[in-house]
């Protein structure tokens, strides 16, 4: 790199003003081609380097990706294998579900006949008697009864 005092000196002129005096003229081009000759070598070596990098990372990239893809392989393959399982899980549980759920509706069907045949015991005495009373009741010359229209004997 460049020391400070050579960068000024670029700007300094080739020769005092004045009579031209007897003397090689400093090259410009030589001193510029001599200053950047470092840096661009190191940036032609950084470049190298940075192609490096990059290859060895698409490198790196792709084994990963072929790590990934036979990891997923295998997840796919535990998946297809656990299946039936699984299934057979969920049918399990869906199963004892719906036997708790047939279960409860056969308690409330029990239930609900139980207050029918309770309601019917009460009732039937009293449906009993009437039926009798009309059975023996006969307002007709015949001797039958006569029913009206509401269902009830006349």
């Amino acid at each position: 790199m460049a020391r400070f005092r050579d960068l000024l000196a670029r700007f300094r002129p080739a020769g005092t003003p004045g009579a031209p005096v007897a003397g090689v003229p400093v090259d410009r081009a030589a001193e510029l081609a001599a200053e950047l000759e470092q840096p661009l070598g190191d940036l032609a070596q950084a470049q190298v380097e940075a192609a490096a990098v990059r290859a060895s990372g698409a490198e790196e990239a792709e084994r990963i990706r072929q790590e990934a893809a036979r990891n997923a392989e295998r997840l796919v393959e535990l998946a297809h294998a656990r299946a039936p399982q699984v299934r057979a899980e969920a049918a399990a549980a869906a199963g004892q579900a719906a036997r708790a759920q047939v279960t409860e509706l056969a308690e409330a069907a029990e239930q609900a006949a139980s207050r029918t045949r309770s309601l019917a015991s009460a009732r039937i005495p009293a449906l009993v008697e009437r039926a009798a009373a009309l059975a023996l009741e006969s307002d007709d010359e015949s001797g039958r009864l006569r029913w009206r229209p509401d269902g009830s004997a006349e």
